[in-house]
């Protein structure tokens, strides 16, 4: 499956959960969350840290959530996201789009041997959804 493929396959399977999200709006863990409301998306924060980010009820893992969630944006260190990949595989999580910065190697090979579809190392949500600072 070509990136281009594997990206409309994502954004065609909300709602979605934004892992790392942040309640600081200058960084990506915010613009990634604000990209998805802007667009009219069902969007979930996970962030163990706070009760709400963007008016948004925040849950503190993937397992927390009130439904599941198809597809996930992460935006966390390459080493949490290692396990997030594997929460979200424990969560029936099918699409992980690893964010520039997030991914890595074992990341990746995890999530692909578990079956999912993984977009990284290449364009950010932000460029392809068109995000607008707000």
């Amino acid at each position: 499956m070509s990136i281009n493929d594997r990206i409309q396959s994502f954004l065609a399977s909300g709602p979605f959960a934004v892992v790392g999200a942040s309640t600081d709006r200058d960084k990506y863990g915010n613009k990634v969350l604000r990209c998805y409301q802007q667009h009219g998306h069902e969007v979930y924060p996970i962030n163990p840290k706070a009760p709400e980010v963007e008016g948004l009820k925040a849950y503190p893992s993937l397992a927390a959530l009130p439904v599941k969630v198809p597809a996930i944006s992460v935006i966390t260190p390459p080493a949490a996201t290692e396990q997030v990949v594997r929460e979200a595989a424990a969560a029936g999580v099918k699409h992980v789009w690893m964010q520039p910065g997030a991914e890595s190697d074992e990341a990746i090979r995890t999530a692909e041997s578990l079956g999912m579809n993984v977009i990284a190392g290449g364009p950010c949500l932000l460029v392809v959804m068109g995000y607008r600072e707000s």
